[in-house]
């Protein structure tokens, strides 16, 4: 028998689970959504064919809940949906620094919880989603959570205490490779070349990069040796960004972000 599943608060996450689901063969009559506005229920209804409800009634009638609202706003959906959770609904959550332990405070005794730390890229089925089972989810519990979130990239189980590190490299990694293009295409201006064709130039050796790295099973050490000859245009532009300290840069940033997503979790516990 199908499984119904709820995206609660579908946002650009939940639409891009949404359309995972359904393309990866999930009947639109099996999904159903909630969302803080009408408009976009209603939007949410024609593209996908799906029911938009309440909250409440999402709880009653979904056998899996995927919560995809802001860490900020977990606490009052978590008051409002508690109350209509059978204790046999697994119920996975997608915001940052949310702990099972949070959700599992307050649901009922022995509700199956599980933490996902996805990225935006899974807008374009290119998403990494890191899994981690809570006190009482079993391996078919973590197997669910994979086949969903498998129809928008990749998955990866991991423990829990690891989901602060997963969300500073890969939650937010996309932004960090965002910012690289930016500065890249900057320096493009900077040396000539029209924004454009510098955008042009950067991205598409950020995709051949990146599928040099997935595809050939090298180090990253070795591909950027191998760009990296004796006196070239390379190595000097490597020792420049050593003397400023970018790779020291890098490693603070990332710790920062592991950080803050620890401070959100004991701010809401």
């Amino acid at each position: 028998m199908a499984q119904r599943v709820a995206v609660v608060g579908a946002g650009k996450i939940g639409e891009a689970l949404l359309s995972g689901m359904i393309r990866a063969g999930k009947s639109p009559d099996d999904l159903l959504v909630t969302t803080r506005r009408t408009e976009r229920a209603e939007d949410l209804r024609r593209s996908y064919g799906v029911e938009a409800v309440s909250n409440a009634e999402a709880a009653k009638a979904a056998d899996i809940l995927i919560l995809t609202v802001k860490p900020q706003d977990m606490g009052a959906l978590m008051d409002e949906l508690a109350p209509h959770v059978p204790a046999d609904r697994l119920v996975v959550s997608g915001a940052a620094g949310i702990t099972t332990k949070f959700l599992e405070a307050r649901l009922a005794a022995g509700t199956p919880v599980v933490r996902v730390m996805s990225n935006t890229p899974v807008l374009v089925d290119e998403g990494m989603s890191a899994i981690s089972g809570g006190a009482h989810a079993g391996e078919a519990h973590l197997e669910r959570v994979e086949e969903i979130f498998g129809s928008v990239g990749k998955t990866i189980r991991v423990p829990e205490k690891q989901q602060d590190a997963v969300t500073a490299l890969s939650g937010s990694g996309p932004a960090y490779f965002y910012f690289l293009v930016e500065a890249m295409t900057d320096a493009g201006i900077l040396l000539g070349l029209p924004r454009a064709a510098a955008h042009d130039l950067i991205v598409q050796a950020a995709i051949g990069a990146s599928v040099m790295l997935r595809d050939s099973g090298e180090h990253p050490t070795l591909l950027r040796e191998a760009v990296t000859s004796p006196a070239g245009t390379t190595i000097a532009a490597i020792r420049e960004l050593e003397n400023h300290g970018v790779r020291a840069a890098l490693l603070a940033a990332l710790e920062a972000a592991s950080n803050r997503s620890q401070e959100i979790a004991e701010g809401l516990s």
